[in-house]
């Protein structure tokens, strides 16, 4: 009933339920695994549209999709139009997506006035995503939060003009920025945006297992749900709920191999494309994720933070993993 395909503009997506943009973690390697795992949608990590008007090497990394099963969208935030439009027609080929950020809380965004900043700023936030719907003819989302602070809920009229102004899907995180992560993610509002709208719905906060996911579908309504920080050492959770919304039944936890397989496969992917030191050290926080609560998991993060060369990883891994059994 809640498992569905999703049509997003002229795109229809495989299933709904979708992997959240996450700045620092969401590269081509996690993105390559949670697909895999039956993600329907993935989105880069969040790409500055200044850094691509300025050509910056670091950004373009972050575009890399070479062996990722499509559909990929590419997520941007600023608050300068020009900027946002030239980024938006420099990304154009590459994305079926583009999703604009103005959910981010990152003090660093938001002094500039990028990301959830723009919830203050609603007139400025029409001009910035019809700069970016101007500049492409691929679908345009938005991604923003319930409201700035619960003084300013403004989730209701942000996704009303979006509409109105040719967005195509909405995401809502069930937090005000001033939340950040704490708390509990708002269904009620959620449930609002998804009434006062056509255009289908994504609701985003505290998905962490089969029942959250389906507790979001039943409370709001909405047409899509987006996991965020329960897919971290969890790539798995897109099957299980997928799995359970269609049976009812929940799928046996992931075996010790299995796990163990995926750790490798995901080092193999991050070693594909990027250097190996960058690679090694951007590893930890997946592999800690992976093997948090296992045995001897502290003793065995405390290595792996002290290695820097490849085979070393992979050893270190298959031995640790040989203990379990």
């Amino acid at each position: 009933m809640y498992l569905k395909k999703i049509k997003i503009g002229n795109l229809e997506i495989e299933n709904n339920i979708f992997l959240a943009p996450m700045a620092g973690i969401t590269d081509l390697a996690y993105r390559r695994i949670c697909k895999e795992y039956g993600a329907g949608l993935t989105y880069t990590e969040m790409l500055s549209s200044k850094a691509i008007f300025y050509n910056d090497e670091k950004t373009k990394l972050l575009m890399k999709t070479e062996g990722e099963k499509r559909p990929i969208a590419f997520q941007i935030f600023g608050s300068d139009e020009e900027a946002m439009g030239y980024a938006t027609n420099k990304i154009s080929d590459m994305a079926d997506i583009i999703d604009i950020n103005m959910g981010c809380p990152a003090p660093k965004v938001v002094k500039n006035g990028d990301g959830s900043k723009l919830l203050l700023d609603i007139n400025k936030a029409e001009k910035v995503i019809k700069a970016v719907i101007k500049n492409t003819d691929k679908p345009v989302t938005l991604k923003i939060r319930t409201g700035w602070d619960k003084e300013n809920i403004v989730a209701i009229e942000f996704a009303q003009m979006a509409e109105n102004a040719g967005i195509s899907a909405i995401t809502v995180h069930g937090r005000t920025r001033t939340e950040y992560y704490s708390g509990k993610a708002n269904l009620d509002i959620i449930k609002k945006v998804k009434e006062s709208v056509k255009i289908p719905v994504i609701g985003n906060g505290d998905i962490i297992d089969e029942e959250s996911a389906r507790n979001m579908f039943e409370k709001t309504g909405v047409d899509a749900i987006m996991i965020g920080r329960g897919s971290f050492g969890n790539p798995w959770i897109f099957n299980k709920i997928k799995y359970y919304l269609e049976t009812g039944e929940k799928l046996p936890e992931i075996s010790i191999k299995e796990k163990q397989e995926v750790m490798e496969k995901h080092i193999r992917y991050e070693l594909e494309t990027k250097k190996e030191i960058v690679a090694i050290r951007e590893l930890r926080k997946p592999i800690s994720w992976y093997t948090k609560n296992l045995k001897n998991s502290s003793e065995f993060r405390d290595k792996i933070n002290h290695i820097e060369e490849k085979q070393e990883l992979l050893d270190t891994v298959r031995e640790y993993f040989e203990s379990l059994k």
